[in-house]
């Protein structure tokens, strides 16, 4: 009986982004074992992804480095990537869980010593980088990536075997097969985050159809000092520097049609994301285009702050359309400003698309029966079922409101393993 109480006093933590990590270093450093499941190859998230972060606009390595040293370090957290929930029976206190974890092909001898990549001769495109580049078959996800080794894209790879010769440290095995284990938890928490609202979706905007129209996640990595640019902010269709640029808010969003919903944080990071190119370029101009402007309580000084910038443009009115002139691909940005009562047609270098946030159980749903709302975030934690969602499965939030819904998340889930 005392080993059975052990196992259902688990916690299963679904998502490892900085929603997911929150609740497993805080259950597990309370003394509660904890199982983290997360379908990338790697732990951190969409937060992983962004240059800065508020509220302090920093690197977002900091937290997360922080983290990865809390989850390496304590005994009671496992965790598994490349890994899905399959399926979820039973009830609060006692659940058993499938789990199939996809095979990694890089064991624990990987050095990240990269004479692997050398060699491969299959290319992929960078989903870290948003397609923004490109990485070999068989590659680091990214610098700072817990864990810390070398994955292969068994999507590109040919198993030519030239990794295999390579590798000095029997780090590769391309026979790996997927396999499936099961726990059993005493609560769950799911924290699967979002995702980007689809930017092709809207050919008004024309993102997919010309290549100076790029998304706000985008973005991120063009700024990023470890992104496909180095961090410099360069024009996609030629690498030129800008002089002027257009940032596009509720793209997707507040429409009847794609998103009805306010995402909240957009408005923000396109304020953020102004900052990169005045600090980069101070003498390019910049256009916001905006319906409502939200930055509520201390953002309201950063929103002046980002006001106070030479150049900067905040112009109240929805864009209507997004073109190019194919002799400089720069483009014509036509909204109505409605303060002046008057259409406006603004010519840019580059623009960027604010899309929404979209919950990740839009189209992966939880493998039992849990409620949605109606735009498929969870409700979960309206009812004792023992599994509680956290951050942006639940709404969408900035980084330090998904930090501290996570750790509600926890204690919930503590409660309804200690009320059985």
């Amino acid at each position: 009986m005392a080993g059975e109480k052990n196992l259902t006093g688990t916690i299963l933590v679904v998502g490892g982004g900085i929603s997911g990590l929150t609740a497993a270093v805080e259950a597990g450093e309370v003394g509660y074992d904890v199982i983290v499941v997360e379908k990338r190859p790697y732990l951190g998230g969409r937060v992983a992804q962004l240059h800065q972060y508020f509220p302090k606009l920093c690197p977002p390595y900091c937290g997360l480095e922080i983290n990865f040293r809390r989850v390496k370090d304590n005994p009671r957290i496992k965790f598994f990537t490349l890994a899905k929930v399959e399926k979820i029976t039973g009830q609060a206190g006692n659940f058993d869980v499938t789990i199939k974890i996809k095979p990694r092909y890089v064991n624990n001898n990987c050095t990240m010593c990269g004479k692997c990549t050398e060699v491969c001769p299959q290319e992929r495109t960078d989903e870290f980088n948003y397609g923004l580049a490109k990485t070999k078959a068989i590659y680091l996800p990214h610098e700072m990536s817990f864990p810390a080794k070398y994955v292969i894209d068994d999507t590109t790879c040919d198993k030519c075997g030239k990794c295999v010769e390579a590798c000095t440290y029997n780090a590769i095995d391309l026979n790996e097969q997927p396999k499936t284990v099961t726990f059993k938890v005493g609560s769950i928490i799911w924290a699967t985050g979002w995702k980007p609202y689809d930017a092709t979706r809207m050919d008004n905007l024309g993102f997919g159809k010309y290549q100076n129209v790029i998304t706000n996640v985008m973005m991120e990595r063009l700024a990023a000092i470890n992104g496909p640019t180095k961090g410099k902010v360069l024009r996609p269709s030629d690498n030129k520097e800008i002089k002027s640029i257009a940032f596009v808010q509720c793209a997707g969003s507040r429409d009847e049609n794609p998103l009805p919903y306010c995402s909240a944080v957009c408005c923000l990071a396109s304020m953020k994301q102004a900052t990169y190119i005045k600090e980069q370029y101070p003498d390019a101009k910049v256009y916001i285009f905006y319906i409502d402007l939200r930055a509520f309580g201390r953002f309201e000084d950063f929103y002046n702050r980002v006001k106070e910038y030479k150049d900067v443009n905040f112009i109240k009115g929805k864009v209507a359309k997004i073109t190019e002139q194919p002799e400089t691909k720069n483009l014509i940005v036509e909204a109505e400003d409605i303060l002046s009562g008057k259409k406006t047609q603004q010519e840019v270098e580059m623009v960027v698309l604010a899309t929404g946030m979209m919950p990740t159980t839009a189209e992966e749903k939880v493998p039992t029966d849990v409620p949605y709302d109606e735009f498929n975030f969870l409700l979960s934690d309206l009812q004792d079922n023992g599994i509680y969602a956290a951050g942006c499965a639940k709404k969408p939030m900035d980084v330090a409101s998904c930090v501290q819904d996570a750790t509600g998340a926890v204690l919930k889930a503590i409660q309804s393993i200690v009320r059985r």
